[in-house]
């Protein structure tokens, strides 16, 4: 097993721990750890939204989840000599549930939910088909998930982390709230938002304390969307055995991620539509020194898929209409 470099006590809350992560992007971040090219190391990563979400048969946890908390991310990360326009190479080697821990009151230790948000509380992409809250919970065996609010289901996860990225720049990270906060004042009470501005409720910062942490809480970017930096790409094949090479914004690259999926579709429509997890992954770092410019990676990370995937041998399959709920058709 690779050395545990980012350990977390599941007994503790993500802020209490000896080594804390952050949930915004800024650059002033301090690294947390230090690494090498070449080095293979073990992260642990806390479900997103750091045990807010039960193992109960009601939703008022997801219709109430504390939105500004997320993502809790495990990081950052320094890679040494790592400089503005390298390229990173990550290598997933390894990712799953909280090892040895079977059971207990967090998302990860032997189970897992899906969730659907409420239009109160953020909404869906669907919110006008599914305006209240819900929730699922998969109790985990080995590589099978199977649930007792959906009866007679037995499914098999493609484990993933659903958010890693690198760092931003200060001019990145300018451009970021430029741009979304064009993109919000177009319709600024849409549901769900076009995006989310800075907010400094709630942040974490990682060791950023006193009047840098104020300043940079002010304007660092929530971690919701994808962005140049990697982000919450929520890929379904970003499995063990995935290579990805991230574009370098900062010294050290200072990586981070979490957001662990036992499984998840093409997507998530609903929000909450993985099955969410805590958990681990083990990962090993390289560089490519000047690879954004020998590549012509200006921008956006880019990734080799792994090849773990279930082997379904019988299918439903279902087809559509162009035909509205409302019965119109188009």
């Amino acid at each position: 097993m690779p050395e545990l470099v980012f350990p977390l006590d599941s007994t503790k809350k993500f802020t209490d721990q000896k080594i804390v992560g952050h949930n915004r992007w800024h650059p002033d971040i301090p690294a947390a750890v230090h690494v090498k090219p070449g080095d293979s190391f073990r992260v642990h990563c806390r479900e997103w939204f750091d045990g807010a979400i039960h193992n109960d048969d009601s939703a008022d946890d997801i219709r109430d989840a504390p939105l500004s908390t997320v993502h809790v991310l495990s990081g950052p990360f320094a890679v040494e000599g790592a400089q503005p326009g390298d390229l990173l190479i990550v290598d997933i080697l390894d990712v799953g549930p909280i090892p040895q821990e079977d059971s207990g009151p967090l998302a990860g230790q032997g189970w897992g939910y899906t969730g659907i948000f409420a239009k109160e509380n953020g909404g869906s992409f669907l919110v006008d088909q599914f305006p209240d809250a819900y929730k699922v919970i998969w109790d985990f065996s080995g590589g099978t998930a199977t649930s007792r609010h959906v009866p007679g289901v037995s499914f098999t996860g493609i484990t993933h982390p659903g958010l890693m990225g690198t760092a931003p720049s200060a001019a990145l990270l300018s451009k970021w709230n430029a741009r979304e906060g064009t993109l919000i004042a177009t319709d600024p009470d849409r549901v769900p938002p076009l995006a989310l501005p800075p907010l400094p409720q709630d942040a974490v910062l990682g060791a950023l304390t006193g009047e840098a942490f104020t300043r940079a809480a002010a304007e660092a970017a929530r971690t919701a969307p994808p962005r140049e930096n990697g982000g919450n790409q929520d890929i379904k094949n970003f499995t063990k055995g995935t290579r990805v090479f991230y574009p370098v914004f900062v010294d050290g690259a200072n990586l981070s991620m979490g957001d662990l999926h036992f499984s998840q579709g093409d997507g998530e429509i609903t929000f909450c539509g993985a099955i969410e997890m805590g958990g681990f992954i083990d990962l090993r770092v390289d560089l490519i020194k000047g690879g954004m410019d020998a590549y012509g990676v200006s921008e956006n990370a880019i990734f080799m898929p792994g090849n773990v995937e279930p082997q379904y041998s019988q299918w439903l399959a279902f087809s559509g209409t162009s035909v509205t709920l409302d019965g119109e058709q188009r």
